[in-house]
């Protein structure tokens, strides 16, 4: 995965904006305008791809024992967050399946009337 495939795969998802409140450097993917998604783009840049995504606190702790790049989320609440080492023992496939469950996982956090608007999508 590159970060074109990123940029390109999460800004398809309906909803979704991109952000930089941070700084320059840190790629934000909103939905409903919360978090799913966050990448710097200097370790793309630099041969050392990541994204932390949200994730089920029990999911997080599995993923975490089933992949070395599977980390802590870095700079976020270690419980629901996940940091993805990208292109390093986790397929690409399971990356999309990454980021499609954290987006999924706002969705679901979401107010039902906003909820609403994300069905049959």
């Amino acid at each position: 995965m590159n970060i074109q495939q990123l940029y390109e795969f999460c800004l398809a998802k309906k909803g979704v904006t991109e952000h930089f409140p941070f700084d320059e450097d840190t790629l934000v993917f909103k939905v409903a305008g919360k978090m799913f998604c966050l990448t710097s783009l200097s370790s793309w840049e630099e041969g050392r791809p990541s994204l932390n995504l949200k994730c089920d606190p029990q999911k997080a702790i599995e993923w975490r024992e089933e992949f070395e790049g599977v980390l802590e989320g870095y700079h976020m609440n270690k419980k629901h967050w996940n940091t993805i080492l990208v292109n390093q023992d986790v397929p690409d496939q399971k990356v999309i399946y990454f980021i499609n469950h954290s987006y999924e996982l706002v969705i679901a956090h979401l107010p039902k009337k906003i909820r609403e608007e994300f069905k049959n999508d």
